[in-house]
């Protein structure tokens, strides 16, 4: 299909274009800038998250009275439909929201700000949106890797003097080496396709400045509103091996820092 002119509207007419459709997207500035902002957003919601998730994690393995309690009320975010969650969100991130009166109120905010009509705002917020929405999840697996972890390691190491920072950094991290890999390459497949929070708030242009434009948005935008489904094909080929790309520096890069 990448390689035809398909019109979804008169697919009998569709006809063979060779790898014109790759050069188009290769070349093609939305696409590149949907990329731009997706690895913006990723960016922040990856590291933002991993804090999070293994923090709470780490305080969760601590707590032993009511902790089935306060691991169902992390978990509500995640079991709540995407499409309250962000109703919610927008609400409260709005000018006239509680969040912004607050900070004006304290002196964090000289006005209401329009981060929707924001250059650069609407990426960051959805990345704390998605870690508000998710780090549960990722706290779970961390908090599963960490009862896996022999407690005489942590016994051997305060014998030796050893700091709760040394022990961290020389046992547990290493330790939760698979956990990280696994949540990590989630995080860069299922974070690269991120649609439904950007199709929510803004038009399939991705809003002014194309702030809000990602690459799922754009591809479904070309397929489904431009009617061009050969063209959406060879987008989402091209975003499958941005995301392989991706994957495989990430494995080298964590593999190499647990040899190391």
């Amino acid at each position: 299909m990448s390689f035809q002119d398909i019109n979804v509207l008169q697919p009998e007419r569709a006809r063979f274009v060779g790898i014109e459709n790759w050069i188009n997207g290769i070349q093609d500035p939305l696409f590149w800038k949907a990329l731009f902002n997706i690895l913006y957003n990723q960016s922040i919601f990856i590291a933002l998250t991993f804090v999070i998730s293994l923090g709470m994690a780490l305080l969760l393995k601590e707590i032993t009275a009511g902790a089935g309690i306060f691991r169902t009320i992390y978990f509500l975010p995640v079991i709540t439909s995407i499409a309250v969650a962000m109703i919610i969100f927008e609400f409260l991130a709005s000018p006239n929201g509680p969040v912004q009166r607050i900070m004006m109120s304290v002196g964090l905010l000289d006005g209401p700000v329009f981060w929707t009509f924001s250059k650069w705002l609407p990426m960051p917020l959805l990345a704390i949106f998605n870690s508000w929405k998710w780090f549960a999840v990722q706290m779970m697996i961390f908090l599963g890797g960490l009862l896996t972890i022999n407690k005489e390691l942590y016994e051997a190491a305060r014998v030796d003097g050893a700091s709760w920072w040394t022990q961290f950094f020389r046992i547990t991290l290493p330790l939760l080496k698979p956990q990280i890999l696994f949540v990590m390459t989630m995080n860069v497949i299922n974070g690269m396709q991120m649609f439904t929070e950007v199709f929510m708030i803004f038009d399939l242009q991705g809003g002014p400045y194309h702030a809000g434009l990602t690459p799922v948005l754009y591809l479904y935008k070309t397929g489904f509103d431009d009617m061009s489904m050969g063209y959406a094909a060879t987008l989402g080929l091209l975003l499958a091996v941005v995301i392989l790309i991706l994957t495989t520096i990430q494995w080298k890069l964590i593999n190499r820092h647990g040899e190391s």
